[in-house]
């Protein structure tokens, strides 16, 4: 006999793991400081690539200046400009990039969480129909009928 209440909740489940919750599945897998440290790892490293390609556009764009000025310019302060913008970005994206993290683990954990709980009450209604099957049938317990007892 088919319960049309848990085949929706089964339905829900299912749809679920296939669309919303599949990323907040994967970022339930790791702990907190695990999944920040990573993004914060990644954070360093692409800011770094792309504040490296950007300064080589710029360098691009006015290496005519740039070649007809090198012995007015003043090179270490242009290597110190630019360490200082790269520690800014850096420090911009990095606190962007923990704050996100941070929000978007702490919804996943809550939603991972309600899908739980939800796995918990099909679970129930699974016991709850094999106790009602099991007594119309004058079973003891639902390990009897596959045992062939």
């Amino acid at each position: 006999m088919l319960n049309e209440e848990r085949i929706r909740m089964m339905t829900k489940l299912a749809r679920y793991e296939s669309k919303d919750g599949k990323q907040a599945l994967k970022i339930s897998r790791y702990y907190r400081h695990d999944y920040l440290g990573l993004a914060l790892l990644k954070n360093f490293f692409l800011v770094t690539i792309g504040y490296l390609l950007v300064l080589a556009m710029i360098a691009g764009y006015f290496l005519d200046f740039l070649l007809d000025h090198v012995q007015v310019l003043s090179i270490e302060l242009l290597i110190t400009g630019s360490v200082a913008g790269y520690a800014a970005v850096l420090v911009l994206y990095t606190v962007i990039t923990y704050v996100v993290c941070s929000v978007r683990y702490a919804r996943a954990r809550k939603s991972v969480k309600s899908y739980y709980g939800k796995l918990g009450e099909l679970s129930r209604l699974y016991a709850r129909e094999e106790k009602k099957l099991g007594r119309r049938l004058g079973r003891r317990n639902s390990d009897d009928s596959y045992a062939g007892r």
